[in-house]
């Protein structure tokens, strides 16, 4: 624990003084004591219990000045404190080669029911957008609060051929900021547009864009799931550089085979394989994690895992007021006490 406000800490000097004065104090109740005719009388009628309870309000009283020094130094701690995630887009993959079944009942189903698990533990305020990709990416779902659009979206997925990891990447940005001129089609093709202007039909004016540190937007997060290597599309690493200069982090989640598996779909025989060096990247690249999920439980864990990452977080915090409550209670429970049992306030 750190103090923004050390100075004050030499306050807490005084509290020696204090305990002399009390003691002082009892001193000068005990000359004054002389006066019956013997103190033996005055010790039988107060009894043993009685005079340790006579010291337990101002040491309570002593404590509670003590925590508001504390507090007046502005204490500061790491904490865990509810996240302020507002949006987390899934972008989920929907090739072909998630139809395989060395994750049952098969990838797609599986990626499916942990989606849906997943989606089904977050708060109600957090918003939550549906990106599939496959040779291209599209938003199923733009982001909201309702589950049931969402399940709905997830419902929908059609498996199609290639996968454009980068897409996703792009589109997850671009759904959550709409305003900012992020254009996949002009990546692709590789060309300028002109200065301050978007390739949108509205064509609204493109925003000025600074880079931030990566990791450092803490309002929204892109979760990829994908079994698969990149075969057409934006590079993933240049979507991820575009991720972080935005601040936001991109988890990656694998599904299926790393060393790789022949799998048929629609006549097509292709062969897969998962780029967990690619994925790694990516989530090295924006401050985020990479997860292996080689079974439907394990799937499920991380998912779990991510929930629980995204809905709260560590931070240094202030806590003043917490050592102020403390404090206040513990004045009031001096106080309560002497009323109690001296019909007294200390």
């Amino acid at each position: 624990m750190q103090f923004l406000w050390p100075q004050f800490l030499w306050l807490l000097l005084a509290l020696p003084l204090l305990v002399g004065l009390y003691v002082l104090l009892l001193r000068r109740k005990k000359k004054m004591a002389v006066r019956y005719a013997s103190l033996s009388i005055v010790r039988e009628a107060m009894g043993a219990g009685q005079q340790v309870r006579r010291h337990i309000p101002p040491v309570l009283f002593l404590l509670a000045l003590a925590t508001l020094i504390l507090a007046a130094s502005r204490p500061v701690a790491v904490v865990t404190l509810p996240s302020n995630q507002q949006t987390i887009i899934l972008a989920m993959d929907v090739s072909g080669s998630m139809r395989a079944a060395d994750v049952l009942p098969n990838r797609l189903v599986a990626a499916q029911n942990a989606a849906k698990s997943f989606i089904a533990e977050l708060p109600r305020h957090v918003r939550v957008g549906i990106v599939a990709f496959a040779g291209s990416a599209q938003v199923a779902q733009l982001p909201t609060t309702n589950h049931e659009d969402l399940v709905t979206a997830i419902d929908r997925f059609q498996l199609q051929r290639a996968t454009a990891t980068g897409n996703a990447i792009v589109i997850s940005l671009a759904t959550l900021f709409p305003d900012a001129g992020i254009d996949l089609e002009t990546m692709q093709q590789g060309r300028e547009r002109p200065r301050g202007l978007s390739l949108d039909a509205d064509r609204k004016p493109k925003q000025e864009f600074t880079p931030v540190a990566p990791g450092s937007f803490p309002s929204a997060a892109i979760i990829m799931l994908t079994d698969g290597q990149r075969t057409t599309g934006v590079d993933p690493l240049d979507a991820a550089k575009m991720a972080a200069d935005r601040g936001v982090r991109v988890y990656t989640v694998g599904i299926g085979t790393v060393d790789g598996e022949t799998i048929g779909f629609e006549g097509w025989s292709m062969r897969v394989r998962l780029d967990e060096e690619t994925l790694k990247a990516i989530a090295q690249k924006t401050s985020a994690e990479y997860f292996y999920a080689g079974t439907a439980q394990d799937l499920k864990k991380v998912y779990e895992t991510l929930s629980s990452k995204l809905t709260v977080e560590k931070k240094e915090t202030e806590i003043s007021a917490l050592f102020a409550m403390a404090a206040a209670a513990l004045v009031l429970l001096s106080a309560g006490l002497s009323l109690v049992w001296f019909n007294r306030i200390l």
